[in-house]
C-alpha cells in the first residue's frame, strides 16, 4: 500500500500572499483607474505617489500605469500583513473589515495628512462611495482568498481510492 504524499498540497504562506497581493493590486488598481476615467472618483490612481511625482504626470496614461504599479506594491504589503496577522480568521467579514480599516486609514487619516488625497469632507459623496466600495471589495479579495486557502481543510483530505 503506497502512502500518499501531502507535500504537493502544502501552500507556502509568503509566496501565496505575494501572489494574492499582486493580483489584488492588479485587478483593483485597474478598477480604480477605470473609476477615475469614468469620473466616479476624483482621486487619481497614483495617489500614493503624489509626494514624489507631479500631479500632471500622475493624471497621464503613463502616470495611471505607475499608479496601478504603486497599488500593486501596496496590495502586496497589505496581503503580507493579512497573511501573518489575520489568516486564521474565517469568512468574508474579516476581509470586509480589513478593507474598511485600510479605507479609513488611507482616505480618512494618512492621505489628507500627507496631502496625497483630498479630505473626505470636501471630496464629494460619489468619490467617497466609490473608494469605499473598491476598498471593501479589495479587502474581501485579499482576506477571503488567504483565509479560504489556509482554513479549508476539506480540500486537503486524501481522495478515496477507486476500486
Amino acid at each position: 500500500m503506497a502512502k500518499q504524499s501531502t507535500s504537493s498540497q502544502t501552500t507556502k504562506p509568503f509566496r501565496y500572499a505575494l501572489f494574492i497581493g499582486f493580483y489584488a493590486g492588479l485587478i483593483w488598481g485597474f478598477v480604480r483607474w477605470g473609476a477615475y476615467g469614468l469620473k466616479f472618483t476624483k482621486e487619481i490612481p497614483g495617489y500614493w505617489l503624489e509626494p514624489f511625482f507631479r500631479n500632471s504626470f500622475l493624471k497621464s496614461g503613463w502616470g495611471g500605469l505607475v499608479g496601478v504599479g504603486s497599488f500593486i506594491i501596496f496590495s502586496i504589503i497589505a496581503a503580507l500583513i493579512y497573511q501573518y496577522g489575520l489568516r486564521k480568521l474565517k469568512g468574508p467579514w474579516v476581509g470586509i473589515f480589513y478593507g474598511f480599516l485600510w479605507w479609513v486609514l488611507v482616505f480618512g487619516f494618512l492621505g489628507p495628512l500627507l496631502q496625497m488625497t483630498t479630505p473626505l469632507q470636501s471630496v464629494g459623496w460619489i468619490t467617497i462611495f466609490t473608494e469605499l466600495g473598491i476598498s471593501l471589495l479589495w479587502g474581501v479579495f485579499i482576506g477571503y482568498s488567504i483565509s479560504f486557502e489556509f482554513n479549508d481543510e476539506a480540500s486537503r483530505e486524501p481522495t478515496p481510492k477507486r476500486k
